[in-house]
C-alpha cells in the first residue's frame, strides 16, 4: 500500500488528512454518517492511485526520427506513437528530452487515450550544430481525472541523432589534376605513360608550359597541366587542433574547416578518386578503399562527432602511400608547424593546402588576446609555395566552394588568395 500511496499528489494527501480528521471527529461525537463520509474521502485517493498505476503499466510508445542523419541547417521530424491497452479518461503529460542545442524539451498533453488505438504526436527539429545528439528519454506523467494521484514512467529510451557537417557542391580538382575550372576542361593529349593533360591557356599561365603539339592541332593555345600517371589516390588532412582555431559555436573556424573537409571528401569520391580522410592526431576517419556509400556515410558520421584536440604538434600521416597527393585544410600555422608539415610529408606527391585566416574568426571577447596568437597565414603560405605546394587562404567571408575554386586554378608557383 505504501508503494501505491507514494504516487499521491498534494491534493490526494490533503484529502486523506481531511478524511482522517473527519473520522476522528465522528468518533468523538459518535456520528456514524460523518464516519461514512470520512471513510469515503480517505478511500478515494487510494482508488485513484491504483487506477493511475494500472494505466501507467499499460502504456507503450515508440519514437521515430526522419530523416536521419541530417545535415546542419536541415530539417527533421520526430514522431511519437503512444498506445494504451485500455480506455483512460485521465490526463497524460508527455515530455521528450531534447538537448539545449536543439531547443527545449518538448511537452504534450493527451487528454484522453482511446481504447486499443494509437495517438500520433510529432515535433520538428532544425539542428544548427554539428554533433551526435541524443533525444530522450520520453517520460509520461499519468494523472487521474481528479488530480489525486500521479505516476511517472519512462516510455522510450534515448535515440541518436547524427547532425553532419554541411556538404557544399564543388567543381574541378587542384592543379595537376583534372581541373574543371573556368577556362576549359582538361583533355588528354596522347596515351600511355607519355600522355599529358592539357587545358586552355589562361592569363597568368607560364608560357613555358605551353604544349605546342596540342596547340597546333586544336588551333588554340593549350598549356600542360600534369604528366599523366596512374593515380595513387589523395589524402585529405584535417587540422582540428584547438590551438589552431578561433571562434565558438557554429561560426568557429573549426566548423568551417570541417565543412570544407566534408565537401572535399565527398567531391573527390564522386570523381572516382580513392580518398583517405585523416586528422592531425593520426586518426584515419576513412580509408582509401572503395567501400561505396557505406564508407562515405561512416566518414561523414565521424566528422559529425569530431571534436577539437588539445594536441599542438602535427604528426606524420599514418601509412602514407608513396606518391599520394595531399590536400590539407589547416588552421593557424606557426613556423614550427610549417616545418613539421613539410618534413612529415616530403615523400608525398603534390601538396595542396587551404590555410584559414583564423584571426578573422576571432570575437571581441576572445580569451586569446589581440590577434598575436594567430600567425599571419601569408607567411606560412609563402613557405609552402616555395616548397612546391598550391595554397589558398580562406576567411569567413568566402564560401568554401570559392576557396576550392581558387585552389583548383592555382599552381605550385603561385599562391591564390580569394579576392
Amino acid at each position: 500500500m505504501s508503494g501505491r500511496l507514494g504516487g499521491l499528489t498534494t491534493r490526494g494527501w490533503c484529502l486523506i488528512a481531511a478524511g482522517a480528521a473527519a473520522a476522528l471527529c465522528a468518533v468523538l461525537v459518535n456520528e456514524r454518517d460523518l464516519l461514512r463520509v470520512a471513510a469515503f474521502v480517505m478511500v478515494l485517493p487510494v482508488l485513484a492511485s491504483i487506477v493511475a498505476g494500472r494505466t501507467k503499466i499499460r502504456l507503450q510508445a515508440r519514437r521515430e526520427v526522419t530523416p536521419t542523419p541530417v545535415s546542419i541547417g536541415g530539417h527533421c521530424r520526430v514522431s511519437l506513437t503512444l498506445r494504451g491497452a485500455g480506455r483512460w479518461s485521465g490526463r497524460l503529460l508527455l515530455e521528450d528530452t531534447v538537448p539545449r542545442s536543439l531547443g527545449n524539451p518538448r511537452r504534450a498533453v493527451v487528454a484522453q487515450l482511446p481504447r486499443d488505438a494509437e495517438v500520433q504526436l510529432s515535433y520538428p527539429l532544425h539542428p544548427m550544430e554539428r554533433a551526435v545528439h541524443w533525444l530522450g528519454p520520453l517520460t509520461a506523467q499519468v494523472t487521474d481525472p481528479l488530480g489525486l494521484a500521479r505516476y511517472h514512467r519512462t516510455l522510450v529510451g534515448a535515440d541518436r541523432l547524427v547532425v553532419r557537417p554541411a556538404v557544399l557542391p564543388l567543381a574541378g580538382l587542384p592543379a595537376g589534376g583534372e581541373c574543371g575550372a573556368a577556362g576549359g576542361e582538361p583533355v588528354s593529349a596522347g596515351s600511355g605513360q607519355d600522355a599529358v593533360v592539357v587545358r586552355s591557356y589562361r592569363q597568368g599561365d607560364d608560357l613555358r608550359r605551353v604544349h605546342w603539339r596540342t596547340t597546333a592541332r586544336r588551333d588554340e593555345l593549350m598549356v600542360r597541366v600534369e604528366e599523366w600517371a596512374p593515380r595513387g589516390g589523395i589524402t585529405v588532412l584535417l587540422d582540428h587542433r584547438a590551438s589552431a582555431h578561433r571562434g565558438t559555436g557554429s561560426t568557429a573556424s573549426l566548423e568551417y574547416a570541417v565543412s570544407l573537409t566534408a565537401s572535399v571528401y565527398v567531391h573527390l569520391r564522386q570523381r572516382g578518386i580513392q580518398v583517405r580522410l585523416v586528422t592531425v592526431d593520426g586518426a584515419v576517419l576513412a580509408g582509401a578503399g572503395d567501400g561505396g556509400e557505406r564508407q562515405a556515410d561512416a566518414a561523414l558520421d565521424a566528422l559529425a562527432a569530431l571534436r577539437a584536440t588539445e594536441q599542438r604538434d602535427l604528426i606524420p600521416l599514418p601509412a602514407t602511400a608513396g606518391r599520394q597527393d595531399v590536400i590539407a585544410i589547416l588552421g593557424a600555422l606557426g613556423p614550427a608547424a610549417v616545418d613539421q608539415l613539410l618534413v612529415h610529408h616530403v615523400r608525398c606527391g603534390r601538396g595542396h593546402a587551404v590555410l584559414l585566416d583564423v584571426a578573422a574568426w576571432a570575437s571581441g571577447n576572445d580569451d586569446h588576446g589581440d590577434g598575436k596568437w594567430a600567425p599571419d597565414p601569408g607567411k606560412a603560405a609563402r613557405v609552402l609555395v616555395a616548397a612546391g605546394w598550391t595554397v589558398a587562404v580562406a576567411d569567413p567571408q568566402h564560401c568554401p566552394s570559392v576557396v576550392w575554386n581558387q585552389l583548383c586554378t592555382g599552381s605550385a608557383s603561385k599562391m591564390r588568395v580569394p579576392q
